[in-house]
């Protein structure tokens, strides 16, 4: 059955868009490198370049062919999804985020093809690919992406991006729903010694 109806099949029954029905259904699918040939478009000056296998208001299921340039961190908005390595290597990382502070990178972590990993609500992270094998991922959503949060580590701030935009910087200002300006982590201060005289 070819992918996209497979897709409609899967996805338009699901009646729970919890974490774990999201990764069933995903398993579900059992998308190869092969089925998703015609879905491929180059990345040019981009880190990726996505398409829609399937949409519906529950759910969004994209492919992503990657350059070898790294995302920006970003955020889902509202979603929670899981993203499947179809072919290559990411190098992912993953950030913590306090308020309208700098994120601050939490760990890296490689992932290879037939990974399969969890992107919780709200959570920051990047991607990238290593090696040179194509890097090819699937991502599956609920809801589909709105609000995305696309943050510039180097001006020390981050904007909401329109569904038009991906994990990066926007260049067109209609891509920019809003900007937000961001605190940079204060350094903790060393206690100072205080000496007591007997």
């Amino acid at each position: 059955m070819k992918l996209t109806r497979r897709a409609k099949e899967v996805l338009g029954k699901l009646e729970s868009f919890e974490s774990e029905d999201l990764k069933t259904a995903l398993d579900k699918l059992a998308i190869s490198r092969e089925e998703l040939e015609e879905h491929l478009h180059p990345p040019e000056d981009k880190p990726y370049q996505r398409k829609a296998l399937y949409k519906d208001e529950n759910t969004e299921l994209l492919v992503m062919n990657w350059a070898d340039i790294e995302c920006a961190p970003h955020d889902h908005g509202d979603s929670i999804g899981w993203i499947q390595v179809v072919n290559g290597t990411t190098k992912q990382t993953v950030y913590k985020v306090k308020g309208n502070r700098l994120p601050k990178v939490l760990f890296h972590e490689y992932k290879e093809k037939g990974d399969v990993f969890f992107s919780p609500r709200k959570g920051v992270h990047k991607m990238g690919r290593k090696g040179g094998d194509p890097l090819i991922t699937v991502h599956l959503y609920s809801p589909p992406i709105q609000g995305m949060k696309v943050y510039d580590l180097d001006a020390c701030a981050a904007c909401i991006v329109s569904e038009e935009c991906g994990a990066w910087w926007p260049e067109d200002q209609s891509e920019k729903i809003s900007e937000i300006k961001l605190r940079a982590f204060k350094k903790a201060k060393k206690k100072k010694q205080s000496s007591v005289k007997k």
